[in-house]
């Protein structure tokens, strides 16, 4: 599971041409591979989020996109962070899922979670429900996707879905590990411990040990042993070889998504020894492993090497 994760979340790049995007984005995921990160996630959004840039910013479907990385890359795994589970029918992903496995050699993983982005739902079409609605139909995607994956027939008449001896042939090439996204306590902790491989924690560094309680706490009730399950942090970085350009890089990139100002306080912004440092803090939380996107500077040549350089010591080694 993931232990260093390097996220693509924004396909808007200074100086880029549209012919030249998916080359930016494989340079990325390449350069991931090669410096040290053992996965690369995709959002699952077809509008851009809004501390990122505007809906109307480029955004490229996950899982074409995944699967074209995989042509490009050899060892590094593939994911979405995570799939809104709302976007698909659960057949649909559990076969979207294997062929993503098939295709990259078996290097798949399924990060999936409730849905979230309203906007994008009204606009698009995709049925939003309330919050109860999203989390119990995450619920019963989870109890058709994962036997599906492991080569059972599925047979459910749910609430929301009803299949009936649905089959996944050819099968993934081996097991696919499973990530749940989010840092909900009551529902999403609980989701993680009944079904996931994997947590992706959003939230502050302070609410970190609140969060590793409620999920011992879910794993305790369901006979699970907590130490199965993988945690892993999401956050955000521009690097930099000196602290100067990192932040101008920042900065920068601020002048062109004024809407990234909420990232001031919480991305880790500066030289290899800065980042390596503020990183060592949050590992010392006690999480197993960060997912980390780059949304300043992460097109520059380069600089995702130099993060993942600066980052596999401390999560990989």
């Amino acid at each position: 599971m993931t232990r260093l994760g390097y996220q693509i979340p924004n396909f808007t790049y200074p100086g880029v041409a549209p012919e030249r995007l998916f080359a930016t984005v494989c340079q990325q995921a390449v350069e991931a591979e090669e410096s040290g990160f053992d996965t690369v996630l995709l959002m699952d959004h077809f509008y851009q989020l809004a501390g990122l840039g505007t809906p109307d910013q480029e955004m490229i479907e996950c899982y074409t996109l995944l699967s074209a990385l995989a042509q490009h890359t050899s060892r590094i795994r593939l994911s979405s962070l995570v799939t809104g589970n709302t976007y698909r029918h659960p057949t649909l992903l559990a076969k979207t899922v294997t062929a993503l496995d098939h295709v990259s050699g078996g290097r798949a993983q399924l990060g999936i979670g409730a849905g979230w982005f309203e906007l994008e739902h009204h606009s698009l079409g995709f049925e939003f429900g309330t919050f109860t609605d999203r989390f119990e139909k995450l619920e019963e995607a989870l109890q058709i996707i994962l036997p599906m994956l492991r080569g059972e027939q599925v047979t459910l008449s749910g609430k929301w879905y009803q299949v009936h001896d649905a089959m996944n042939h050819p099968a993934p090439l081996g097991r696919i590990p499973v990530l749940i996204g989010g840092g909900g306590e009551r529902k999403t902790l609980r989701l993680v411990a009944q079904y996931a491989d994997e947590s992706n924690l959003i939230c502050g560094v302070p609410e970190i040990p609140r969060k590793f309680e409620a999920l011992a706490g879910h794993c305790a009730d369901l006979g699970r042993d907590r130490s199965e399950i993988t945690v892993s942090y999401q956050t955000s970085a521009c690097i930099a070889p000196t602290h100067e350009e990192a932040v101008a890089e920042f900065e920068a990139y601020l002048v062109r998504q004024p809407q990234g100002a909420s990232r001031r306080d919480t991305a880790i912004v500066g030289s290899p020894d800065e980042v390596a440092e503020k990183f060592a803090r949050l590992r010392d939380t006690g999480i197993d492993g960060v997912t980390v996107n780059a949304p300043p500077n992460g097109h520059i040549e380069g600089r995702v090497a130099l993060l993942g350089e600066t980052l596999a010591p401390l999560f990989t080694s």
